[in-house]
């Protein structure tokens, strides 16, 4: 098991050309849908969706954009400008001589959101993007408006022994042909990176880690959601919102409060595909009044 679902069909669903875009003079993407941004040593693909508070979208492991997000970008796009980003070595933006780093995808992140002229920005992320999104709201909070965290752990024990046991048998010979292998090979500059991104992306998946600090500095309001059935140990979710201030933000606190949901019927893998019942939740917190 892999912490990332993966789905087939192209995104149609936006233009992707806005007017924020026009006075970036980045390099477009063969297929023109996207562009890639000079930032700390990546050429980093992003693409940008429709108008109003921009919203970053950051994907789970050995997936990428596309196929993380195609179910939710339809609605998301309406009143939203949604930046997705493929995350180092993922999708459409090449690896480069570096280990892949929670710490440094955020830096990346955080880099972008500068590069396009962004104030806050709200955050989703996913699973291993996820990870990335508490850093991000730990290590750049001057850049996130509010966090959304979906099936993500502050620390290696919150994931369950299943989904520890999935990180550790990622073997990129076994998964040559499943879907993840199959929107690499499509999406990837390198395509034959296949090998060395998949130890890479274990080896960053099953490195022991503990974020409580970090976390605990967190000011962003943020939403934590899991799936019914996911590989986060729901404890450890509700240790997560406790950590943020679950309930005692207040205008003298530095710390923001905290929310966790619960979304019936669903699992870690296809938690994003359920958009009739993630956007109900994720939407009303997005369009809440700040603090």
């Amino acid at each position: 098991m892999l912490i990332t679902g993966c789905a087939t069909d192209d995104d149609d669903t936006a233009d992707t050309a806005t007017a924020s875009q026009e006075s970036i003079t980045d390099t477009v993407s063969g297929d023109g849908k996207g562009r890639y941004a000079a930032v700390n040593g990546l050429q980093l693909y992003y693409e940008i969706h429709g108008t109003g508070q921009p919203l970053v979208l950051l994907h789970g492991g050995l997936g990428n954009a596309e196929t993380s997000f195609s179910a939710l970008l339809p609605e998301l796009t309406k009143n939203r400008k949604v930046i997705t980003v493929d995350l180092q070595a993922h999708g459409h933006t090449a690896d480069i001589d570096r280990p892949l780093s929670f710490e440094q995808m955020a830096d990346d992140v955080a880099g972008l959101i500068d590069h396009l002229e962004l104030e806050k920005v709200d955050v989703l992320g996913y699973s291993l993007g996820g990870g990335v999104a508490l850093q991000l709201g730990s290590r750049n909070p001057d850049v996130v408006n509010k966090l959304v965290i979906n099936s993500a752990a502050y620390r290696f024990d919150g994931w369950t022994a299943e989904g520890r046991t999935g990180m550790a048998s990622i073997d990129p010979t076994a998964m040559i042909g499943t879907p993840m292998h199959e929107a690499y090979t499509r999406t990837a500059p390198r395509p034959g990176d296949w090998p060395v991104f998949a130890a890479k992306t274990k080896q960053l998946l099953t490195r022991d880690f503990d974020w409580t600090t970090e976390v605990a500095a967190i000011t962003a309001p943020t939403l934590v959601v899991i799936a019914e059935s996911d590989i986060v140990e729901r404890p450890h979710a509700v240790d997560l919102i406790n950590l943020l201030g679950s309930g005692t933000a207040d205008a003298t606190s530095d710390t923001a409060a905290a929310t966790l949901e619960i979304v019936p019927g669903t699992t870690h893998y296809d938690i994003l595909y359920r958009a009739d019942l993630l956007l109900p939740i994720i939407e009303p917190f997005l369009d809440a009044p700040g603090e």
